[in-house]
């Protein structure tokens, strides 16, 4: 058994928390996601310390999926064994989340937005993290075989029926989000938030859906804020063998052209003069937005959790600074999620 964990004293006194749209909820501007990292191919005590800290920093927002691993569920279990030994006491200062609407288990019923697959999956998420409820429980995808009033059935059912307390969606457009947030709010499950992915170099939330959950009171967690990685120093001379792009984990290396990385290393520069490394100027750019709740993060080591915090050490910009980072943060067509934001 692991050293007996006792959360820090401290761990309010820093982090900022913001209201989540118009409910009572507040998330911290950073929040920690399991999507990598915390699977079967990672050590658990790694694991286990990431997720200390983080709570020691304030971070006390944990973001799964049924499919998280690898292998599938993984990250889950995992999860849900640190939080019985580990964060027993403190579970009413966690928020948990987990989703379902990707491929989960073969054959008809274990991807998609039907009420079979997403109540089915929650309930398996649940075994798995030996939890009755979780916090926030999502549409991980829009899906244009499944009615929208088929999907918004179910998560008012996960609501109603106490195994989560919010219902939140992520990559759906603007106006299926606009239909989803009506669906729920007339049986009184109001729309908590909207997960969907933005970066300096995956804007496309800028336009239309960002001022509907505005609007609507609906809060947004910026999921891959650093862009799979790219924006980072990772790759600024090339890719290097153990990075994500080389292992072909969501971030393609044809992406990372000649001209992707003279403009990565021109932002580079500008964080310098910041005083910030690439990738906390990403993080600080994507929370400079009041519409942005949190942005979801995930970390491979303490060492980087704690890099990526400091972020917030450092969140004004100037309208130079925000003019020069336009200039070399054009679409980088890292959007690998952009089917389902065009239902």
């Amino acid at each position: 058994m692991p050293d007996p964990y006792v959360a820090a004293a401290d761990r309010y006194d820093h982090m900022p928390y913001r209201r989540t749209g118009a409910s009572g909820l507040k998330l911290p501007a950073i929040s920690l996601g399991l999507w990598h990292n915390f699977g079967d191919d990672k050590p658990l005590a790694t694991q286990r310390a990431v997720l200390r800290r983080a709570f020691d920093l304030g971070i006390t927002h944990f973001d799964l999926a049924n499919n998280y691993g690898p292998p599938a569920g993984s990250a889950e279990i995992n999860f849900g064994r640190i939080l019985k030994e580990d964060f027993g006491p403190y579970r009413d200062e966690l928020v948990i989340s987990t989703k379902a609407g990707w491929d989960m288990w073969p054959g008809p019923y274990g991807f998609g937005g039907s009420r079979k697959y997403l109540l089915s999956s929650l309930d398996r998420s649940l075994e798995r993290m030996g939890l009755d409820c979780v916090d926030i429980f999502y549409s991980h995808r829009a899906d244009r075989e499944t009615p929208v009033e088929e999907t918004a059935g179910a998560l008012i059912s996960a609501v109603q029926q106490g195994k989560a307390r919010y219902a939140g969606i992520s990559s759906y457009s603007a106006a299926r989000t606009r239909q989803m947030a009506s669906l729920l709010s007339d049986a009184g499950v109001p729309l908590l938030i909207h997960q969907p992915s933005y970066s300096m170099v995956n804007r496309w939330i800028e336009s239309d859906l960002l001022p509907t959950v505005d609007e609507l009171g609906v809060g947004v967690i910026a999921f891959s804020p650093l862009a799979q990685g790219m924006l980072t120093d990772k790759y600024l001379d090339g890719v290097p063998e153990d990075s994500r792009a080389a292992q072909g984990k969501s971030l393609n290396p044809d992406w990372l052209t000649d001209e992707i990385r003279e403009n990565l290393n021109a932002l580079n520069d500008i964080a310098s003069s910041r005083g910030q490394s690439l990738a906390q100027m990403a993080i600080a750019w994507a929370l400079r937005d009041r519409r942005v709740t949190t942005v979801l993060l995930g970390a491979s080591s303490v060492e980087q959790l704690e890099d990526n915090v400091a972020a917030l050490n450092r969140l004004d910009f100037d309208d130079d600074e925000l003019s020069r980072i336009a200039a070399h943060a054009p679409d980088a067509g890292v959007d690998i999620w952009a089917d389902s934001t065009r239902i």
